[in-house]
């Protein structure tokens, strides 16, 4: 094969989009969202991973995370992975890292980016439903189950555990 059938080869594939987000906590156990303001709804630390320039999903909730809340931290272990399906798009391929547990100085450390979001609060994870929409709650829900019992990571579509 010639690098001109190669290319158009990998030009005919089918495409997915990859994001990452990390899930970070504070010592009561809440969870640190934040508020765009380019949709409704809220959001973890987090965002589309650039592929194209060979970011990996660890590295890019990484880099969102400085980029979006100024945090320069280490995802920890993956928590979750959804494929998310989606109407007048290619499906998204969603990664969830563990954050860990936030010391109450790091937080104070935040620094929003205000091109993107509005504010970011600590939410009990009782409140959660009421904050993420979409298959996005039902992820966080699941990765949260991940730490409460040690497994993992899960495997989702469209938020929902793969059973098989």
């Amino acid at each position: 094969m010639t690098t001109s059938d190669y290319a158009t080869y990998i030009a005919g594939l089918p495409r997915v989009l990859v994001g990452a987000a990390t899930l970070f906590r504070d010592e009561r156990g809440r969870v640190l969202l934040v508020e765009p303001n380019y949709r409704e709804g809220w959001a973890l630390p987090g965002g589309t991973v650039e592929s194209d320039d060979g970011e990996s999903p660890r590295e890019g909730a990484r880099r969102e995370t400085l980029e979006e809340i100024g945090l320069d931290l280490p995802p920890g272990r993956l928590l979750a992975v959804d494929w998310v399906r989606g109407t007048g798009r290619p499906p998204i391929v969603a990664y969830l890292y563990d954050g860990g547990v936030l010391a109450p100085e790091t937080f104070d450390a935040i620094r929003l980016q205000e091109e993107e979001l509005l504010s970011w609060r600590l939410v009990e994870r009782q409140d959660l439903p009421a904050h993420l929409l979409g298959s996005l709650g039902i992820r966080v829900a699941a990765a949260l189950d991940v730490l409460d019992s040690g497994t993992g990571p899960a495997e989702l579509e469209d938020g929902r555990p793969v059973t098989g």
